[in-house]
């Protein structure tokens, strides 16, 4: 089996490790666009030596943000910055990916920093906020507008759109959101979705929108190019989505040209008991991985280097998702390989020439 530090071939890409920056939302964007802030976040993990690095959940529509601070991709003036982030990634031997993502009901809402709810329009907010069905998420946030056919086609020409502008922006990965209560999310849980045409009810229905996203998507991102999913795997309550259903879907994905499903869970209703611990999710990568034979990738609380060389070695997951820990340390790939025996190199601007001209070295308290 391979481990952590084996390289990972999708299509024609090929990551030099099994470590993905997680998509962590930053919230300090204006009008959409990316600035330094993110230059320097997402760069300095590349520098750290993730094998990809992963924008925030970037969305395809002004009113499919979460916040007002939220990065975009929805009209072409965002290319350049994303650009000058890709760039640099990949110039550390890197991969640039983005999440594509809509906010559905849970958008229009306040920055973690700022308080909780629904902004209101003379804060920034906005009121065309949608979802499949006109159920607000919890008693303050928005009341969402329930999404027309036409709406609903709007919504699949604005995330093909939002790739083609990833591709421009030289991304070679898109990860399409689907997880966490957010618009996709929506559809797919029969908690959000209580619609009554070809987009709800049955299975079937409530994955048609997420099915034509990745038809539409697959159409015009480049068939060499991998196109990734993130899945709430459970929706953690009673009648609401279930590992089941998406064992299922992963295999609809597979054949809709999906390489690989990021599976976390939750964020559909506020009262889901989640029990948060080490690795927890993993066990849904394991089993949609093995059932569904698909690439799939594990998210949430790993933070030591043998959890995650565990995760791969076992067959669990092919790539370890991290956030937490790469918020403490953007550098933790470099340690996790001395750790597991698999050094990495350290960026040459990290390298201070040894005395006498022996052979440089990496200082030893790095």
């Amino acid at each position: 089996m391979p481990n952590l530090f084996d390289p990972l071939s999708i299509r024609d890409l090929t990551l030099s490790n099994r470590i993905v920056v997680s998509p962590m939302c930053e919230y300090s964007s204006i009008d959409g666009f990316a600035n330094d802030w993110h230059l320097v976040h997402l760069g300095s993990r590349a520098v750290g030596g993730a094998g990809l690095v992963m924008t925030e959940a970037t969305a395809v529509t002004p009113e499919g943000r979460i916040s007002p601070a939220d990065l975009g991709i929805w009209r072409d003036d965002h290319i350049e910055f994303l650009s000058r982030i890709t760039r640099f990634i990949h110039s550390q031997g890197s991969v640039a990916g983005i999440q594509l993502a809509h906010a559905g009901r849970k958008a229009s809402t306040y920055r973690p920093s700022d308080g909780n709810g629904a902004v209101p329009e003379e804060s920034g907010g906005w009121k065309n906020v949608v979802a499949p069905s006109a159920i607000p998420f919890a008693e303050n946030y928005a009341m969402p507008q329930a999404l027309t056919r036409e709406g609903i086609q709007a919504v699949v020409r604005a995330f093909v759109e939002a790739a083609g502008r990833a591709r421009e922006a030289g991304f070679r990965v898109v990860e399409i959101h689907a997880a966490h209560g957010y618009l996709i999310s929506e559809f797919l849980s029969p908690l959000a979705n209580h619609r009554t045409d070809q987009y709800g009810g049955s299975f079937e229905n409530r994955i048609r929108l997420l099915i034509e996203v990745v038809s539409a998507i697959r159409g015009s991102w480049p068939e060499r190019a991998p196109l990734f999913m993130r899945i709430s795997a459970t929706d953690w309550v009673e009648g609401g989505w279930t590992l089941d259903d998406s064992v299922e879907l992963a295999k609809h994905l597979k054949n809709s040209g999906v390489d690989l499903v990021d599976c976390s869970s939750g964020g559909n209703v506020p009262p889901a008991q989640i029990p948060v611990g080490p690795g927890y999710q993993t066990p849904f990568a394991e089993r949609i991985r093995r059932e569904s034979k698909i690439l799939t990738g594990a998210v949430g609380m790993i933070t030591a280097p043998s959890q995650a060389d565990h995760i791969i070695r076992t067959g669990q997951a092919d790539v370890a998702i991290i956030g937490r820990e790469f918020l403490r340390d953007p550098y933790w790939p470099l340690r996790a390989g001395r750790n597991l025996g698999h050094p990495v190199p350290w960026p040459v601007q990290y390298v201070r020439a040894a005395p006498h001209g022996t052979k440089a070295r990496v200082p030893a308290n790095l």
